[in-house]
This record gives structure tokens, sequence and C-alpha cells, in this order.
């Protein structure tokens, strides 16, 4: 039997208060969880998302592990409707081969015959006869209402079904309640009460590659366009994708803009190209309108541009290029998390148990109330269609208002006054690369500006600073870095030497930096800790600094989550999709090895998105216990039909049993049951354009980090700082506690939130029968 994580519920509109929003997933065990004897149904309703088959697959793989028997329900409610074939038990292979699919495998239908009593009582009836009583429901708001209608109404559908001599007495007495766990398929983004809704993470990549590729050619040319996304009652896509496309105007149904928005729109335009744009997008929601609810279309947005600025405009319209594609690594490792706490939910409850939506809330699983969660969800079009915009941005939360704020503020070239001489701040990069490198020094620069600041470029990390390479960066100097993989203003992995400290105290003073706001990895923030220690002796150190967490590794202090880390992930996932098809003609093991120094973040979550059966972390160390395992765990398998296994490796998860060994091993055991084969990634990881995340994570987090600045600089202070994301909150955290919440001999936080998905692993790729499992 496994433990089920204890998962705290609360009210959806709750204040997030730190440590008590939610906990992770093994902060607080509770009882242990026996599925044997129970039967559960698994479907998918309303419109597909990407990341609906890994939740399938993780809900489906964890309740056989924990010894349940599963029906897939195909064609969403309809299914039950119908019965016969559309309800059918699955086992452990019939999800294999999954995650990277689009779609829904197990269909879905926006079923009129389930919205009647009648089809609730047949579907009631088809779940009896198999002895289901547990429902595991991926689908939207409307999804979730039928559920939650299905439930209440369950007592009295088996009694109508009694006295219609439908099904047996002793049959109904054995199933009295129903037992649901709701999860949220929407790429909308809209579950007012969750932060990410499956779908919602791989949408966003499709439309700002469009908006990329659009761009390049808007720019040719120096032509606009105006991007419709989908979206009727939540600006979500269309706001995230504006901030991660480095756009110039965007319009949404939670916020209409003023009377008069066409002069405003055009004006802004006009001062871009003014300020060295070339292109122009504007990017609009399909549900936009104005202020007296007249609806805003891409047509009339195009012929607004067309007559009043005179360029050449064109109109693309994404439409369900959307929902198509394969999901990203977010989606696939989010989606399995949610899916293997579903199972938990529903294997665990009992009649009296309320339906609860399970849903990820900074970092964390959280299950909020159903209805709850229905309700505020549907308050949001009520209150747009009243004209209540302030309710509406509220239900959407603190953040969403925070980048809506934001994206205004990057987007308009500033007209700034400034009272006295404008203060510097200097931008420097430090470390190893990190993609999204260029979008946070990007936004540095338009924020710094808009605030009445001189930003000025620091080009090649401390060094740089020592040989005083600092030069002003203006408004149109980081034009189009949004999107740019790198680090223009260049980067090294050098920490001061103490000889060089009184040079920089020069520099600083020669080119009179106020303040210096140090965006990179480990050594960047030793760097940091470093003037910040020697400022008794260097008075030139006594200014505002603030760290900005950018490493591929994940591994920084007081930041869940560093910007590049999502990017080096989808690149991990992409590389073992890549890895995983080569191999299908042939039976094979794969060892894939990541980078991450002593940190196991892309090795876990990799192999999680990517359908590992084994990852090795250092955090967990390799034994020859463990590896003997292994070794009769792919004999057994492989022995029994298995094509493919595939181990992912953290870089350093072992000094002594290397890949090289690792893979001499599997190969020498195996015999003739397969070949051996690995692939250590690399720098490709470094690489490549930032992800929408990474894009949208850098911009936040330094927003915060030149609002920081600008308060010291206010208030004549002179505090050392780290900004980071932490339980989905940007807080700041003294760099005097830096040292304190590392573990410095391996350079990795003390607390790593991401290391209670490891049970996931476990229950989604081990097998009650170790003989099954192909894949």
């Amino acid at each position: 039997m496994e433990q089920v994580p204890h998962i705290v519920t609360e009210p959806i509109d709750a204040p997030p208060q730190p440590g008590a929003e939610t906990v992770s997933a093994q902060e607080v065990l509770g009882t242990p969880v026996d599925g044997t004897g129970k039967r559960i149904g698994i479907l998918t309703s309303g419109g597909d998302a990407q990341g609906m088959n890994a939740a399938v697959r993780a809900a489906v793989r964890t309740a056989l592990h924990l010894g349940a028997e599963v029906f897939a329900i195909y064609e969403g409610y309809q299914g039950m409707v119908d019965g016969g074939d559309g309800i059918r038990q699955v086992g452990w292979d019939d999800v294999g081969n999954v995650l990277h699919r689009g779609g829904t495998m197990i269909g879905t239908f926006r079923s009129k015959d389930f919205r009647e009593r009648e089809g609730r009582m047949a579907a009631a009836r088809h779940l009896l006869e198999r002895g289901i009583d547990r429902l595991v429901v991926i689908g939207g708001d409307g999804s979730l209402s039928g559920l939650d209608l299905f439930r209440a109404e369950w007592p009295e559908l088996l009694a109508d079904l009694v006295a219609a001599g439908r099904v047996t007495r002793e049959t109904a007495d054995a199933h009295p309640a129903l037992m649901i766990a709701g999860l949220v398929g929407s790429i909308d983004n809209d579950l007012v009460g969750t932060d990410m809704t499956i779908g919602a993470d791989s949408a966003l990549h499709r439309i700002v590659d469009a908006i990329d590729a659009i761009a390049s050619t808007a720019a040719s040319h120096q032509r606009s366009f105006v991007v419709e996304v989908m979206g009727r009652h939540c600006g979500y896509l269309t706001l995230m994708s504006a901030i991660a496309g480095g756009c110039d105007y965007a319009l949404i149904p939670e916020h209409p803009p003023a009377d008069g928005w066409e002069d405003r729109m055009c004006a802004e335009l006009r001062r871009g190209r003014q300020a060295g744009r070339r292109d122009s997008i504007v990017v609009v929601a399909e549900g936009a309108q104005d202020r007296s609810g007249a609806p805003i279309t891409a047509a009339y947005v195009r012929e607004t541009l067309e007559q009043r600025l005179g360029e050449d405009t064109r109109v693309t319209i994404l439409g369900h290029v959307q929902r198509g594609g394969r999901p990203s690594a977010f989606d696939r490792w989010a989606s399995t998390w949610l899916g293997h706490a579903a199972a938990h939910e529903v294997l665990s409850a009992t009649a009296d148990t309320e339906g609860h939506v399970i849903g990820i809330r900074g970092n964390r699983i959280a299950r909020v109330p159903l209805v709850q969660a229905v309700e505020r969800t549907r308050e949001v079009p009520a209150a747009i269609e009243r004209g209540d915009y302030d309710r509406a941005m509220t239900l959407r939360g603190g953040s969403f208002t925070e980048m809506t704020q934001i994206f205004t503020e990057m987007s308009e070239p500033p007209t700034p006054h400034v009272d006295g001489e404008p203060r510097r701040i200097g931008i420097l990069h430090a470390g190893g690369l990190a993609p999204g490198m260029n979008t946070a020094a990007r936004a540095a620069v338009r924020l710094g500006i808009d605030r009445g600041h001189t930003m000025l470029g620091i080009r090649g990390g401390f060094p740089g600073l020592r040989d005083g390479k600092v030069s002003e960066l203006s408004w149109a100097d980081v034009e189009g870095w949004t999107a740019l993989g790198g680090a223009e203003l260049g980067i090294r992995r050098s920490v001061p030497e103490i000889e060089h400290l009184y040079s920089i105290g020069r520099s600083l003073e020669e080119h009179r930096l106020d303040a210096l706001l140090v965006i990179g990895g480990w050594n960047a923030y030793q760097g940091t800790h470093l003037l910040w220690q020697e400022r008794d002796r260097y008075p030139a150190f006594r200014i505002p600094i603030v760290c900005v967490p950018a490493s591929i590794d994940n591994n920084l202090p007081a930041s869940e989550l560093a910007i590049g880390a999502d990017t080096a992930l989808n690149v991990v996932v992409d590389s073992i999709d890549r890895i995983k098809q080569s191999a299908s003609a042939r039976r094979r093991c794969f060892v894939v090895e990541t980078m991450g120094r002593y940190c196991g973040y892309l090795a876990l979550m990799g192999g999680l998105a990517g359908g590992a059966e084994r990852v090795y972390l250092h955090e967990e160390g390799i034994t020859l216990d463990d590896l003997q395992r292994d070794v009769a765990r792919l004999r057994a398998s492989f022995d029994h039909g298995r094509r493919l296994f595939l181990a992912v490796r953290n870089e350093r998860a072992s000094e002594q049993y290397t890949m090289d060994f690792l893979a001499r091993l599997f190969d020498q055991e195996g015999g003739e049951r397969y070949d051996v084969r690995q692939a250590v990634l690399g720098h490709v990881q470094q690489g490549g354009d930032p992800s929408p995340f990474d894009r949208v994570l850098a911009t936040r987090l330094v927003a915060h980090a030149v609002d920081l600045l600008t308060e010291e600089l206010t208030a004549g202070g002179d505090a050392a700082q780290l900004v980071g994301l932490v339980r989905g909150r940007v807080r700041s955290t003294p760099v005097a506690r830096m040292h304190d919440l590392m573990d410095l001999v391996h350079r990795r936080p003390r607390d790593q939130w991401w290391l209670d998905l490891r049970p996931v692993v476990t229950a989604v790729s081990e097998p009650a029968d170790q003989s099954s499992s192909l894949i």
C-alpha cells in the first residue's frame, strides 16, 4: 500500500498565506491507500487539451499500482450513457507510449444526452453493471458541473433504477455513493483557484512560436500584424503571449480598454516605431470587447491600424492549432502529478467525501471544492457582462493583474518625469548561460527607463565590471531581445577574486553606478555575496544589489524556479522523444544523461515528463543493491515483451557508477535480450530560444527586482537581496541568508520541492506485477 499525501483544502478565494496555501506532496502523510477491490472510471470531456493523455496515463497506472481495477470511458460522458464498448477495462500497457501525443487517447464529446436525467440514469446503470462507483473526470467547467450533479443525484438515480427493476437492490446497496475527482483540461487556463490548467502551457507554446515567426516577417517588411488567440472569457493566453512575444498591444476580456482606445493604441504603436521598432504586433483575445460590451474583432483592429497609421496590416487567426501538437514538458509532468493525485483522491474517498478539483497552486498539489471552483469560474464572464471589470480581474488573481500592468509598462515607450539626476543601474550576467537572460535584461532596461532610471549594460560579467565595460542601454537597444537565446551582454563564470575587488570598486565609482542588478547562476550569487561581505572595506559596494535567478540547473537559493530551467527541460523531453522514436524498431535500453551538476531537477522532471522507468539522482545516490534490482527488472520485463527501457541519470548522480558503467552493466547482464545505448545531452540544454514560461518568469522576477532597487534608491538604502518565486509568489530574501539556505558542498538548496515527485515516478513506471509494462 502506498501512503496518500495529505493535501490541504482551502477556499479558492482565500488570500495567499506563506506556507498555508497548500502543502507539498510529502510534507504530511495520511493513511495508506489500498485500491484492492475498488473500481474506477476515467474519462475526458469537453474540449481537448494537450496533456490529457499524461493525466489519463498517470491516473490509470497509479490506480493499478495501488491494486484497483480501472475502466476507460470513451467519448466522454456519452460513453457512460451508451455503455457497451464505451466502457472498457484497461491495463498497464494500454496507456503506454502516449505522453508525447496531443489530444486525448480515449476521446472526448459534448454529450447532450448526459444533460438529461434519463441519460444520467443510463450512465449510472452502465457504471453499476461494472461495479464502478469512483470517477476521475478531466474537462472544463461544464464537464465538472455535470460531474458534481451526477454525484449529487447518484442516490436518487439508484433508487429509480431499483424501482424500475433495472438494477438489483443488492447492487445499489453495494455502491451507495459516487466518489469523484476532477482535473481541469482547458487551454484557456480559466478555472479560478488553480495556477495552471492542463493544456494552457502547450497552447502558449503554439501561440508564441507563431508570434516569433510572424515578428520576423513583419520586421522584414515594416508591417503590422493582428493576432487573434483563443479565450472567450479569459485573457490568459493573450496577455502571456503578448509578454512572451514582445508584442505592442493586447486586448483581453477582463480588462476592456477605455473609450477612445483606438487613439491610444495607434499613438503607442506610432511611438514604438519612432523608438526603433520595425514591426507592430497586436494580440486580441477572441472574446475581447470594449467597455460598452461591443466585440473588438481582429478585423476591426486591422482596419483601425490601416486607416489611422496608413500601415500595411495583416490578420492571423491561430484557431485550433493552439489545441494541437505535442504537449510541453510542463503539461506532461504536471498532468502526470495531477493524475497521480486524482487516483489517490478517489481511492481514498468515502461516501461522505466532498467532490474536489485537483489543481496546482504554487508548485504544490491542492484540492479545491468543485462546486465553489465552478461557481467562481462562471462568475468571471458574469462580471464582464455586467461591466464589473475590477471583480473579473480580482477573480483572475493578483499575478494576472500584476502582469497586465507590467505589460503596459514594457510595451509603451516611456515619457518619465524625473526630479533631479536619474539614478544609474547596472545590469550584469554571471554564472552559466541560461535561456531567458536576454528576456530578463530587456525587461530590466525597459522597466528601469519607465521608472526614470538610466540603465547600463555591463558586458562580460564581473570581469567586465572590473575592466569598465559599461555602456548605457536605450529602449531601442534591447528591441527583439525577448525571444533571443544566449546573452547579448555576454557572460562569464568568474567569481571576483580578492585582488580584483579594488578595481571593481573603482569601476563602480567611475561609472557612477547607484545600484546593481545581477542575473545569473550560482557564481553570480557568490559574487554578489562577496561584494556584500566586503562592504566595510570597500564603501563603493554600499549600493542596492538584487540577484535574479537564471540557471538551467534550478539550484539557486530563495527561488523554487530559475529562469532557463523550463527551456532546458523542454530540450530534455524533446530529446527523449527522439531517442524513444529511434528505438521503436529495436529491443533497446537507453541511458540518458542530463546536466544539473549535483541538482537532479532536470533528470527527475525530464524522466517524469519523458516516461522514464528509472531516474538516478545524486540526492538519492546509487547503491549496488539498487543496480541489482534494476538489472533484475530489466531482464524480467524484456523477457515478457518489453521493447524499450529508459533510464535518466543526473550527471553527478554517482562518481563511481558513471554513465558508461551503467550502460556496460546493463549490456553485460542483458545478454541477447536487448542492446544498450547511451546519450549525453550536454550543452544543447543551454541553447535555444527561451520557452514562453521562462520569458514570463524572467519578466515577472525582473519587475520585482527593479521595484526593489527603486525603493532602496528612493529611501537611500543599500540592501542586498535575492528575488525568487516561492509557492507561486515573488519574494525577496536578504543576501545575508543565502548560505543558510544552501547545501554549499553540492551547490543546491537544502529544500527542493520537486523531490516530492519521486513517488510519482515509481507509481507510473512500476506496475504491481513487474513482469508487465511494455512501452
